[in-house]
Order: structure tokens, then sequence, then C-alpha cells
């Protein structure tokens, strides 16, 4: 029994990588790779932290190796990786606090230790400690963002509960509150401001509108989020 449940973490573990690999060139700029958070907190919440940073090693290895990727590409998701599971599990189940791990150890932790690992083993010049923050928070909100309503559709149909009892033996009922729903829709804001920001990039968009479109788009979230709140408050 022991043996098929080690097989069976492995198994998924393998294919979170691969799927890690082919999904993290999607919305990715120099410093900021959404999808990637996404696979972290996905992992950490499945398999743990270990596993979890296993599983972020071994992807920034192979996007550095195959992909051209700098150094980020590990220094950028092994620890919020690590720190995702960590928090889930001092949490008891508490799926903001996964999201929470990754946005401290990436968005905070990772920036911070990438600058001299691109400063002195890279050469990249022009940088400062700070550097890394903002485009890594950005990201870890995007991806931690998608990450928390993945899993709690599945936490609200019992699948999440069902797959890590026989991932691990170890499962959780869902701790999330009204509140974390709230702060999640407003980090979607986030999402829809870098894409906004992007396409208008890409495709030169260059009228007025274009300029207050992403902005307009974040304030849209956050007060959708506030709205959700008080009504959900007063059904209560």
């Amino acid at each position: 029994m022991t043996k098929s449940k080690s097989v069976l973490k492995l198994t998924v573990l393998s294919m979170l990588i691969a799927l890690g690999v082919v999904i993290s060139p999607i919305l990715r700029v120099e410093g900021m790779c959404p999808m990637a958070h996404f696979i972290n907190i996905v992992c950490a919440v499945l398999l743990g932290p270990w596993y979890s940073l296993l599983c972020a090693t071994l992807i920034g290895i192979i996007r550095m190796a195959i992909m051209g990727i700098p150094p980020i590409a590990l220094t950028g998701a092994i620890f919020g990786a690590f720190l995702s599971g960590v928090f889930y599990r001092m949490s008891k189940g508490n799926l903001i606090f996964a999201v929470l791990g990754e946005i401290i150890g990436t968005g905070i932790i990772g920036a911070i230790a990438s600058y001299p690992v691109m400063t002195f083993f890279w050469g990249k010049e022009g940088l400062s400690w700070l550097f890394y923050v903002p485009s890594f928070i950005l990201g870890t909100l995007i991806g931690g963002s998608i990450a928390y309503v993945f899993l709690r559709k599945l936490s609200d149909n019992g699948m999440l509960a069902k797959v890590q009892t026989k991932l691990t033996a170890q499962s959780y009922q869902d701790k999330s509150s009204l509140l974390s729903d709230a702060l999640v829709i407003a980090a979607c804001g986030a999402i829809l401001f870098v894409v906004s920001s992007i396409a208008s990039g890409i495709f030169h968009l260059t009228a007025p509108v274009f300029h207050v479109l992403p902005y307009a788009l974040f304030a849209a979230c956050v007060l959708a989020a506030i709205l959700f709140y008080i009504g959900k408050k007063a059904k209560h």
C-alpha cells in the first residue's frame, strides 16, 4: 500500500513538472512568471512543501536548460514553493495561507535573492536589491489568484480532500473565509491590469483610453470585491 502511494505521488509530481514546463511561458515577461506560481501552490497543497520544493527546482532546471531562462527560474520559485506548503499545513488547510506563502517566499525572499544571483553570476548590471520585488509580487498575485480559484472549486465539490487522502493520507477541511474570496477577487484585478497593459504594448494601442483601461479594470475588480463581501455578509 505504501509503495503504491509513493508511485502515485511520483506520478502526480511528474505530471505537475511537465505541466509547469509547458504552461510557464503563458503571460511570462522577464521577472514575472504567473503560471509557475500556480503550479507551486497546487503542488504544495496536494503533496506538501518538500515535494513542491522538488517540483519547483526541477521545473526551473529544465527551463534553464531548454529555454535559456536565467537563474531567476530557480530563485523566483523555490522559496515560494516551500513556504506555500509550510503555511498551508501550519494553517491546517487554509488555502489563502498557501497563496500567502508563495507571495512571501517568491515576492520578497526570492526577489531579494535574485539580485546577487543575477548580478554576480549572470552579469546583469543596473539592478538593486528590490529590483525584482514589484514584478515578483505581481506574478504571485496573478498565479496565486488562479490557483486559489482552482483549488477552492476542488474543495467545494469534495475532490481536494479525496485527492489529498490518496496522495498523503492527510487531508484538511477548507477554512477559506468570505474575506479570502473577496481578496482573491480584488487580486484578479492584477491579472486584468497586466493582460491589458501587455496587449496595449503588443498591438501598439496608443489612444488615451488604453492608458487608463488597466487602472479602470483593476479598480473595477476592487469594487467588485467590496460589493461581494458586503452582499454576502448581509445575507449571513
